[in-house]
């Protein structure tokens, strides 16, 4: 399941969960519009991940965890610690992330 964040909290919410994959998006990011409903069928099929997307725009402090600077940026955090992340437009490249983060 996606959670759309409300508040400027994700560094809590990564320190309290194992794994966490983020979509960095802003409205304005038409890229980031096509992702998101992919982003939000496959967190259906990872229980194990806490799928979260935060808009870069309004929580600034949730967007330095990653160091964003490009939007889509995907992020995965594992015990409260950035692994890896990627900017893409491609599911493929997506779910490539997820399996790396599912796996290990």
């Amino acid at each position: 399941m996606l959670q759309e964040l409300e508040q400027d909290n994700l560094k809590q919410v990564v320190e309290e969960n194992e794994l966490v994959l983020v979509q960095y998006g802003a409205t304005w990011c038409g890229n980031c519009r096509i992702m998101k409903p992919k982003l939000k069928r496959l967190s259906n099929d990872f229980d194990q991940i806490k799928f979260i997307y935060v808009d870069a725009e309004k929580l600034p402090e949730s967007r330095k965890l990653a160091q964003v600077n490009n939007l889509p940026t995907f992020a995965t955090f594992k015990r409260g610690i950035l692994v890896s992340q990627i900017q893409t437009n491609k599911e493929e490249a997506l779910k490539e992330l997820i399996h790396e983060v599912a796996d290990n």
